[in-house]
């Protein structure tokens, strides 16, 4: 719907009380936009599927790249947790993750830190300004790939062989857990520092992403649900705090 995301406080939980500011369960896509690249023609396929008790998005590619991304923001020194509900049929075959060739997974969560042009020094300005020229809208400023890893011997924080401003993060690795549903929660913001040893930028956002192009095999995943929220005692994750 594009609107802005709605505050909700959940129930209270002792000590453990939760601030939920988005939880999307996928009874349709119209929170969610299509990201598409140059010189990749064929793009992945995103479905809602209801199983007659809950709605569950599912991915499907073959050869393919495309991903679907959140249309609204959420400050992530405000809201560092992210959990979710993930499936993958399969993982690929012979695939390096240090390798363009590699980098292909079943199933990833993105989070897309943005680009700021009032902190950007001159090169960045005019790097991410020939960018904007390209594309219409800046590239993020960095990323935070959380993935299901095609093999078991994945370092858990590699560098995106794209990109040194993109780190991915292997959650679950190789076939072993295949076919059944898993439960996943990650503090982003921890996971940031310790990827870049840095601070974010404030703003971030949400993409899945089911990608083949570079392996050309094929793929079915599927996402639960995907919530972003902070514990009570999360405030103050502000920067030097």
């Amino acid at each position: 719907m594009g609107t802005a995301l709605m505050l909700i406080v959940a129930p209270s939980l002792s000590s453990q009380d939760v601030g939920v500011l988005l939880r999307e369960d996928f009874s349709d896509l119209e929170n969610w936009r299509s990201l598409y690249f140059p010189k990749i023609s064929r793009h992945t396929s995103y479905t809602v599927e209801d199983n007659g008790t809950a709605t569950f998005l599912r991915a499907e590619g073959d050869g393919s790249a495309s991903a679907l991304v959140y249309q609204s923001n959420f400050n992530v020194y405000d809201y560092p947790m992210a959990k979710w509900r993930w499936k993958v049929e399969n993982i690929y075959q012979n695939t390096d993750p240090e390798t363009k060739s590699g980098d292909d997974y079943s199933l990833r969560i993105y989070i897309l830190f943005r680009y700021n042009p009032e902190m950007a020094d001159f090169f960045d300005k005019v790097k991410y300004g020939l960018a904007k020229t390209l594309y219409g809208e800046y590239p993020p400023h960095s990323t935070l790939s959380y993935v299901w890893a095609n093999s078991e011997e994945q370092d858990t924080i590699i560098t995106s062989p794209y990109t040194d401003r993109a780190r991915l993060v292997a959650l679950k690795k190789g076939n072993g857990k295949t076919k059944t549903w898993q439960d996943e929660e990650v503090n982003i913001l921890e996971d940031y520092r310790k990827a870049f040893q840095e601070d974010p930028p404030a703003l971030a956002s949400i993409a899945v992403m089911n990608d083949s192009d570079n392996s050309g095999q094929k793929s079915v995943s599927f996402l639960d649900y995907i919530e972003v929220f902070a514990y009570a005692n999360q405030t103050s994750n502000r920067r030097g705090m």
